[in-house]
């Protein structure tokens, strides 16, 4: 498929028509009409989550290029830090609603395919308004920005009634955190010279409790607060472990843990401070770290190395240079480039999510 056809579709449309033509089915596409308990999938977040946002500003922390999205419907490289879909968009589809989100950015697609879900999520940012300053990438207020223009957008296109359906009963998504330690914290001086690890851990979370509370302002009420994973088993992370090479960097690990405690008790406070609100926190370091530790137990081969290049240090457009070295199967690797999970590893950390956490939005 040429790129010009890919420019005039909205790609979760054209995702969807796919689907129907390789599985003779639609997924949440082609799921019964009528009114759904969640209506539509709100996403904020990094490049866990970005489904093409930074493909739309000048930056480098892009994936819309080739390996990535090389078992996407079709081959497309969507803007995907993957070899397919990610987490959301398998989470999208359990809730009867289309199998991509959409990047907000993204001008092909009109409010009326918007309004069944999107995402403003961008990769390489995070909590901290400088960690996304360091590629040039959308800070969380940017996001949150953006999301106030899509309440008014779909205020305009749907009405008010409509529109409130929506915002109070979409389910809003944050997955976040990672760079705010691996781009920023351990790798710059600035932070560490103000915070100690636990004082800037305090600060990332008061960030947080302040996007939930904007939200929540603006109309959401059911909310998914997703922790940390061992990003010290990141293949990144263990090739730049000086104590340990080729290990876990089980420092990154211990504080992404204490971060996700802080994570849990701030979901515990909000849910008796803000009226109606239903938040839940998503644990996934537990799936990945034991996925790390057993990789046959859950069908992989390779949870040490990517699947793009070396699989050591790749990822972005220095995967699109080692092209000559990417795997045959991604379905082997946990992770499709040094950072990133593969789509097979993203569709296991949505089933598990959906079974674990996410479920008790689906029979209220």
């Amino acid at each position: 498929m040429s790129l010009v056809v890919v420019q005039r579709w909205c790609l979760p449309w054209l995702v969807a028509v796919l689907l129907v033509q390789l599985h003779g089915g639609g997924g949440g596409a082609a799921a019964a009409a009528g009114k759904k308990k969640v209506p539509a999938i709100i996403v904020f977040g990094d490049s866990s989550v970005d489904t093409g946002n930074n493909n739309f500003i000048p930056t480098v922390a892009r994936s819309n290029f080739w390996p990535y999205g090389r078992d996407y419907a079709d081959g497309l490289s969507t803007g995907r830090f993957s070899n397919g879909r990610l987490a959301t968009d398998f989470i999208s589809e359990s809730f009867g609603l289309p199998p991509s989100i959409p990047a907000y950015l993204d001008t092909n697609c009109s409010i009326d395919q918007l309004a069944s879900g999107v995402s403003f999520a961008s990769a390489s940012t995070g909590l901290d308004n400088a960690t996304a300053g360091i590629l040039s990438v959308i800070t969380m207020s940017e996001q949150l920005g953006y999301f106030e223009e899509y309440t008014r957008r779909l205020r305009a296109a749907k009405g008010a009634a409509a529109a409130a359906e929506i915002i109070g009963e979409a389910l809003y998504i944050w997955s976040i955190g990672t760079n705010d330690f691996i781009e920023n914290y351990y790798n710059l001086p600035s932070r560490r010279m103000e915070y100690t690890v636990g004082e800037y851990e305090a600060y990332l979370a008061a960030l947080a409790e302040a996007a939930i509370r904007r939200v929540h302002a603006l109309g959401g009420r059911k909310m998914d607060f997703t922790g940390l994973t061992p990003m010290g088993c990141l293949p990144a992370e263990r090739l730049g472990n000086r104590a340990d090479p080729g290990e876990c960097n089980e420092q990154y690990n211990a504080v992404a843990r204490t971060f996700n405690a802080r994570l849990r008790a701030l979901v515990a406070r909000l849910n008796g401070e803000l009226p109606g609100l239903r938040l839940v926190f998503a644990d996934t370091y537990d799936l990945l770290a034991a996925v790390v530790a057993k990789p046959a137990d859950y069908g992989f081969e390779n949870a040490v190395q990517g699947c793009c290049g070396t699989g050591l240090f790749e990822a972005g457009y220095f995967c699109s240079l080692s092209t000559s070295m990417l795997c045959g199967d991604a379905n082997k690797y946990v992770f499709f480039d040094a950072i990133h999970p593969t789509e097979k590893m993203y569709k296991l950390l949505a089933d598990t999510v959906i079974n674990t956490t996410l479920h008790v939005f689906m029979s209220d």
